[in-house]
C-alpha cells in the first residue's frame, strides 16, 4: 500500500530550497507537488534511507554504480584505509602503487581472460594483455577511446547507433544519439560520427539467448537474413567501405536507450566487419560491464574481443574512476611513449581512493560470485516481470531483459505511454521502491539493482508494479496520461 507519511520534512525542504536557489536549474528535477525527489541521507546493502528516516528498496543501484550493495564494507575500509594513507597522487607524474595494480587486474579480467576462452582469437591482436587509460568519469572512457582509434587509424569518422548514449562531454555527444542531448550543442559539435539503426532482437534472438557462439557467422548469411543492405549490418557495412571510417562504438545492450537487446549475431557480425576494413571495435560496456548482465561484461555473452571496451560506473562501487583498456598492441601502436608531457591525461589520473575501491569492488564481486549470481537471479526477476505480459491494467505490457539489466516497457494502444511510465515510477518511490524511467520517451521502467539482490525482493517488486498498473486509469485520448 502506497505510504501514508510521504512528505518532506525539514531536512529535504531546506536542502531542495538551496539547490532550488545555488544549483544550476537544469540539474535536479523539482516537481512542484513534492513528489519527487527525496532526499537521499545513507544507503547499506540494498536499502536507502531519506531525510525522514523512511526505507527504500533500490532497484536501481544508483546508476548501476552499487553492484556490491551500498556502503559495501571491504569497500569502504579500503577508503578509509587509503584516504588516511594517500588521498591524491599526481596523475600522469609520479605514480602510486594501486594505479599499477588496477591496471594489471582490469587486464586480467578482459584480454588476458578473453585470450583462454575466445575461440576465434583476432588476428592482429599478439600482445594478450590489456593496456589501460584512466578518466574520471564514463564519457571521459569513451572520448579516450575514440582518440585511440583516431590516432590508432588516422581515421576520423566513427559508427554509432540510434538510441545510443555514450556521455554528454562534447567529444562523447558525437557518438550520443538523442537529440534532446545534442541539439542545444550541435553548431559547436564536430559530428564526426554517423548513426546506424540499432537492431532489436525478438524474444527468441537476443544477446545471450542460445549457447555460447564460438565462430563468426559470414555477414552475407547475416545481410541477407536482414534484409540485404537496408539493414543495420547492410548500413554498417556501406559506411566502412568508404574508408573513412576508424570505429564503431556499441553498446552491448542499450541502458538509456530503453533496455534494448540486439539479436545474438550482431556482436559477431560487427567483428568481423571491422577485421574486413580494418576499423577498431570499441563497446561501451560502462553500464553493462562487472556482471550485470550475468556475465563479467556483456559482449562474453558470444565471446566477442573488442579492440577496446569502456568500463566505469560499477568500477568502485562509488568513486568517480572509469577506464579504457585496449588490447597491448594497439595501446602500444596509438600512443606516444612518454617524454614528460602526456597528450592526454587529467589531475586526479588514476586517484588512490578510487582505485583502492576499485580493488576492493572486484575482489567483493569476485569472491561472492556475484556475476553469476546475477544470471540466476536476473533469470528469475525476468520472469516474474513477464508474469504482467501482455497486459495489465489499462496499459500493454513488456518484459526483456538479461542478468540483472532489466525493462518493463509501457504502451498505450501501441504508443509509448512515458506519462503513464513516470506515474508508475513516482507510485513505486512512494511505496518505498526505488526505480528509473529510460527510453526515448521514458516508456521503460528500469531494474538495474544491486547484485545481491535476492528473488523475494522480485517477488516483491512484482506485486507492488502489478498493484500500480491495475490501478491506472484508463486515458481519454489516445496516447495520453488519464489526468
Amino acid at each position: 500500500m502506497p505510504r501514508k507519511d510521504y512528505a518532506y520534512g525539514s531536512v529535504s525542504r531546506k536542502t531542495l530550497e538551496r539547490l532550488h536557489r545555488y544549483e544550476s536549474p537544469n540539474v535536479t528535477f523539482i516537481a512542484p507537488d513534492g513528489s519527487w525527489p527525496i532526499v537521499w541521507e545513507r544507503a547499506h546493502g540494498l536499502h536507502v534511507w531519506d531525510a525522514e528516516g523512511r526505507k527504500y528498496l533500490d532497484l536501481t543501484a544508483a546508476f548501476g554504480v552499487a553492484a556490491a550493495g551500498h556502503a559495501n564494507r571491504r569497500v569502504v575500509k579500503a577508503a578509509q584505509q587509503q584516504l588516511e594513507r594517500l588521498p591524491h597522487a599526481m596523475g600522469d607524474v609520479h605514480p602510486h602503487p594501486l594505479k599499477a595494480e588496477l591496471a594489471q587486474t582490469l587486464s586480467r579480467l578482459t584480454f588476458e581472460r578473453w585470450k583462454n576462452k575466445c575461440s576465434h582469437p583476432l588476428k592482429k591482436i599478439r600482445s594478450w594483455w590489456g593496456k589501460t587509460i584512466f578518466c574520471n568519469s564514463g564519457f571521459e572512457a569513451v572520448e579516450a577511446a575514440l582518440k585511440t582509434a583516431h590516432l590508432a587509424t588516422g581515421r576520423r569518422g566513427i559508427i554509432a547507433f540510434e538510441g545510443g548514449y555514450h556521455g554528454l562531454g562534447y567529444g562523447a555527444l558525437n557518438a550520443t544519439h538523442r537529440p534532446f542531448f545534442r541539439q542545444p550543442f550541435l553548431s559547436q559539435l564536430a559530428q564526426f560520427g554517423q548513426f546506424v539503426p540499432f537492431p532489436i532482437g525478438n524474444e527468441h534472438d537476443v544477446l545471450g539467448s542460445p549457447p555460447v557462439v564460438l565462430s563468426v557467422m559470414p555477414i552475407s548469411t547475416a545481410r541477407g537474413r536482414e534484409g540485404a543492405k537496408q539493414s543495420p549490418l547492410g548500413q554498417v557495412e556501406a559506411l566502412l567501405e568508404s574508408g573513412e571510417v576508424g570505429a564503431v562504438l556499441v553498446e552491448p545492450i542499450q541502458a538509456r536507450g530503453g533496455i534494448r537487446l540486439p539479436p545474438w549475431h550482431f556482436l559477431p557480425d560487427l567483428r568481423q566487419l571491422c577485421d574486413r576494413y580494418e576499423a577498431l571495435l570499441i563497446v561501451d560496456e560502462i553500464y553493462t560491464g562487472f556482471g550485470r548482465t550475468g556475465a563479467w561484461f556483456a559482449c562474453e555473452h558470444n565471446w566477442v574481443v573488442p579492440d577496446l571496451i569502456c568500463l566505469g560506473k560499477a568500477l568502485t562501487g562509488g568513486f568517480p574512476l572509469s577506464a579504457c583498456v585496449g588490447h597491448a598492441g594497439l595501446m602500444n601502436r596509438a600512443w606516444p611513449p612518454s617524454r614528460g608531457e602526456a597528450i592526454h591525461t587529467s589531475t586526479f589520473l588514476g586517484n588512490p581512493v578510487g582505485c583502492a575501491m576499485a580493488l576492493a569492488h572486484l575482489r567483493e564481486i569476485e569472491e561472492k560470485n556475484l556475476v553469476q549470481h546475477s544470471a540466476r537471479v536476473g533469470a528469475a526477476f525476468l520472469a516474474e516481470l513477464k508474469t504482467l505480459e501482455p497486459r495489465c491494467g489499462a496499459l500493454e505490457v513488456k518484459a526483456r531483459g538479461l542478468g540483472l539489466m532489466l525493462g518493463l516497457e509501457l504502451r498505450r494502444e501501441g504508443q509509448p505511454a512515458g506519462a503513464e511510465a513516470m506515474q508508475v515510477v513516482k507510485q513505486m518511490l512512494h511505496r518505498g521502491f526505488i526505480v528509473l524511467p529510460e527510453g526515448e520517451h521514458g516508456e521503460v521502467i528500469s531494474f538495474t539493482p544491486p547484485l545481491i539482490i535476492k528473488e523475494e525482493h522480485a517477488r516483491k517488486t512484482v506485486r507492488a508494479l502489478r498493484e500500480i498498473l491495475e490501478k491506472l486509469p484508463v486515458a481519454a485520448g489516445k496516447g495520453r496520461p488519464a489526468a
